[in-house]
């Protein structure tokens, strides 16, 4: 018997070389004109834990952003919101341990505080500083920490890796490992469309409450290519749609998501605006960064063993491919069947089939673990020997081909464990 062919999926655009960028070192310092710290500050009890992190560009640059849709948002969500959108700032000032979410006029006042703690050590506007926390809702976050903490920090803020790490690391929460990228590229930007070298890179923490819009997530990204603000927002709304509002752990969406996006432009050259050459190589890397992060939050999602993939296409519309995609991405049935090590695609088509979107079961096809196991509708012989070999990987795949029309998506997730029960009864305590 012939085995049929695999499912074809979108191409992933992780791999940089797609065009013409490559990794490098750095994480957010990977960009000129920017520098970052880790401190402790006292949002937690251990000293030697870091829990205050700060980005600053050495002068104020273009600055993008995109904020969680959740009604609840934060306090430092409602300041940071509208100084975002003046389309600059210099500095973005994180927090963990504290989301200062559900604190009213107190946790607003505290956020313009913090804000105005690194303008007065920069030396910059106070509207020039982007806020974020992460951590507890519903409780009031002091002020004293930034206050005592601040002069230190900006006196330790560094161009460099290891600066770069502590930023990264000062923003976990339930996060087992801290998260970065950092990636470079020539692209036509200087005079006459002379190549330039410019770099992308960049932090987030995320293991749980995350569902978009956009995942629990805090994410700083830099950039020394010179964007306008116009097109450093385009870039990082169309990389945001398809990485971080492309993530589920849990199904739930934080009161704080944030993601920013510094353009310090200090690698010179011509502005690129949304028309230039340079444009669309730019905004690949932007985008090739967030999905890189967007997978490492997947991956180390709470309590999670795997890192899983779903891909459904030949649906009717985008947002019918993304319907049965969370459905299946979300359903614990599925997700706990990873964690067992079951390939059991028949949860795969029980989600699929229960979320509303109409399709014709006699015209779909699954692939589990990279395996074709449903043809029209109808099961195939399986290995079980095999696919338990398969699950000894780190990323489990699911591909669903529902047979409707030319639209797909794409959502990472992972499994679901005991840990994560573990996790999350005990968060507050």
């Amino acid at each position: 018997m012939t085995t049929p062919d695999l499912i074809p999926v979108p191409a992933s655009i992780t791999d940089p070389a797609s065009f013409g960028f490559a990794a490098c070192e750095g994480g957010v310092c990977a960009a000129a004109g920017i520098r970052a710290t880790g401190v402790h500050a006292g949002f937690r009890a251990d000293p030697n834990r870091l829990d205050m992190a700060l980005v600053a560009a050495d002068e104020p640059c273009v600055c993008a952003a995109t904020f969680t849709q959740n009604r609840f948002c934060a306090a430092p969500v409602q300041v940071s919101r509208p100084r975002a959108a003046s389309g600059h700032a210099q500095a973005v000032l994180l927090n963990s341990g504290n989301a200062n979410a559900s604190t009213g006029e107190p946790g607003v006042a505290c956020a313009l505080a913090s804000a105005a703690c690194v303008a007065k050590e920069l030396g910059c506007a106070d509207e020039d500083v982007l806020v974020a926390s992460t951590g507890v809702i519903g409780v009031q976050q002091p002020l004293w920490p930034f206050e005592q903490a601040m002069p230190a920090a900006v006196e330790s803020l560094a161009h460099s890796p290891a600066a770069a790490h502590a930023a990264a690391r000062a923003v976990m929460t339930t996060d087992t490992v801290p998260k970065e990228v950092s990636l470079e590229g020539t692209v036509p930007c200087g005079p006459d469309g002379a190549p330039i070298t410019v770099h992308v890179g960049g932090f987030v923490k995320g293991s749980g409450m995350i569902m978009p819009n956009m995942a629990t997530m805090l994410c700083v990204l830099a950039t020394d290519a010179p964007l306008t603000a116009q097109a450093a927002q385009k870039a990082l709304s169309a990389a945001v749609s398809v990485t971080f509002n492309k993530v589920t752990v849990d199904s739930d969406t934080s009161t704080n998501d944030s993601c920013f996006l510094l353009a310090t432009g200090a690698t010179g050259g011509e502005p690129i605006d949304c028309d230039s050459t340079a444009f669309a190589q730019v905004a690949n890397a932007i985008r090739c960064a967030a999905e890189q992060l967007a997978r490492k939050i997947a991956a180390d999602g709470e309590g999670a063993t795997k890192l899983v993939t779903v891909d459904v296409v030949g649906a009717a519309t985008d947002a019918d491919a993304d319907t049965v995609a969370r459905a299946i991405a979300n359903s614990p049935l599925v997700k706990t069947a990873i964690f067992g090590h079951d390939a059991n695609w028949g949860r795969v088509a029980g989600a699929a089939g229960k979320c509303g979107v109409v399709f014709d079961q006699y015209q779909v096809d699954i692939d589990f673990l990279g395996v074709p196991v449903l043809r029209a509708g109808l099961p195939l012989p399986m290995d079980e020997g095999d696919m338990l070999r398969r699950f000894e990987e780190p990323e489990v795949t699911i591909a669903v081909n529902l047979g409707q029309g030319d639209a797909s998506a794409r959502i990472w997730t992972c499994d679901l464990t005991h840990d994560y029960v573990t996790i999350n009864g005990d968060y507050r305590t």
